[in-house]
């Protein structure tokens, strides 16, 4: 810019941005003096809230009724109860000064849930029960296989094959096999997973009713089941296993899988006590 001038005094000054390729407004603007900067007045508009507004609006948004609720969700309500007291954006300034942005709605926190740990050191102690499907003949068909055990000989106190999974169908189960084996008050421990049927109501009940402990999986964990999941991998590997069932009444062969089934892992369970 400084040679731009010392040329212009001598041919003009648009000759000399033209032949040095300078915008013109370019030259005229560097010779203007600079722009003092305007002095910081502190004028406060007129819509500002006054302290009093401000301590109001933050009482409100710390009352019980709206402690835990977004400043929009405030401001609806406060205008269906015929109050305005800001905008909502006004609302969020006011938080940030206090530094109480952040979520106000209650989050849930999950509980933890302690890993069933259940041992049985006789017969009808411990039971762990469950339900598997068997497909039909016709594709999308299944039938229900329910299956109560005893962990400690792996011995099976109940069965049963249905058309349906339900909790009536479980209670019917689970009081047969009760029954049958003569179960005591505060005698026996039963576990299985967060099923339907399993936290049912009608089980729930029935359970107390018997004076029976319930037992369930922790949520969303799949291996707090291991001996009802293993005895029904186990009796679906075996070769005479069938691919299909005719019918549910067809699915007698199932009784004589599910022996073999409890004879082999009795005979596991001896080797293992008798090495």
């Amino acid at each position: 810019m400084e040679f731009t001038k010392t040329l212009s005094a001598a041919v003009g000054i648009s000759d000399a941005c033209q032949a040095l390729t300078v915008s013109r407004a370019t030259f005229y603007r560097s010779q203007q003096p600079p722009t003092p900067a305007r002095p910081m007045t502190g004028r406060r508009s007129g819509r500002a809230l006054t302290e009093a507004e401000r301590a109001e609006t933050l009482s409100v948004l710390h009352s019980e009724e709206f402690i835990d609720r977004a400043p929009a969700a405030v401001c609806a309500t406060l205008l269906d109860q015929g109050r305005y007291l800001c905008s909502p954006r006004t609302m969020y300034r006011l938080l940030a000064v206090q530094d109480e942005v952040r979520e106000r709605r209650s989050q849930l926190i999950h509980p933890h849930y302690q890993r069933p740990e259940l041992l049985a050191t006789a017969p009808n102690q411990v039971w762990s029960w469950d339900i598997t499907k068997l497909r039909g003949l016709v594709k999308w068909t299944y039938y229900y296989l329910y299956v109560v055990l005893d962990i400690f000989s792996r011995y099976v106190v109940g069965w049963m094959v249905a058309t349906r999974e339900t909790a009536e169908l479980a209670r019917q189960l689970l009081l047969e096999s009760c029954l049958k084996q003569n179960i005591a008050l505060d005698q026996l421990t039963i576990h299985s997973d967060r099923g339907p049927a399993m936290t049912s109501k009608p089980v729930a009940l029935l359970l107390a009713d018997l004076g029976v402990t319930r037992s369930l999986n922790r949520p969303h964990v799949s291996n707090d089941n291991p001996f009802s999941e293993s005895q029904f991998k186990t009796l679906k590997y075996c070769p005479e296993f069938p691919d299909r069932f005719g019918s549910a009444a067809g699915a007698e062969l199932q009784q004589q899988l599910l022996h073999l089934v409890q004879q082999g892992a009795s005979a596991l369970r001896h080797c293992h006590a008798h090495p």
